[in-house]
């Protein structure tokens, strides 16, 4: 089995407004590529987690990054340090989809304190990534539960979930 990925980044913004001596204007264009070959190391992964999920209302799920989650070829998988997280929230939620927290053995290498959380408001998204050696690392039994929950007590919540990482 092997894994070649390439994480793309495009931002572009164009203001424009009206002076006295013709239209002044600002363009911003930023783009990056994240490029990642097959292997364990800096600017590598060989483990890829896709799923699109659903949560009833007032629901949560705790990942479990080090055993439990199966791939697309159906086997099991074992993350030891993420180099890519995507979490989309489905343009037809009417609740958050609310990403950390986990209450224990939280993976939380990507924020500054294992209770912290991410909101992904309806039809939004949130990219997290680390392509170097370290990557965010993921602590067997005592850091590996990426915890995502349904913000309200009325309906119903989908995401789609792209985990990209290495095994050692």
């Amino acid at each position: 089995m092997s894994l070649t990925s390439r994480i793309g980044v495009e931002l572009t913004a164009l203001l424009t407004g009206t002076a006295d001596f013709g239209p002044p204007s600002s363009d911003v264009r930023k783009a990056r590529s994240f490029p990642l070959a097959n292997g364990t190391g800096a600017n590598q992964a060989d483990r890829l987690f896709a799923d699109r999920r659903t949560l009833a209302a007032s629901a949560s799920e705790s990942l479990d990054l080090a055993g439990s989650l199966v791939d697309t070829l159906g086997a099991t998988i074992t993350f030891a340090r993420v180099r890519a997280l995507l979490v989309e929230a489905s343009s037809g939620n009417t609740n958050n989809v609310v990403v950390g927290g986990a209450a224990s053995n939280a993976f939380a290498s990507m924020f500054g304190d294992a209770t912290d959380k991410l909101v992904v408001r309806p039809g939004g998204a949130i990219l997290l990534l680390a392509p170097g050696a370290t990557g965010y690392a993921v602590t067997a039994t005592t850091g590996d539960l990426l915890q995502v929950a349904n913000s309200g007590g009325t309906t119903s919540v989908t995401y789609d979930i792209t985990i990209i990482g290495a095994s050692a």
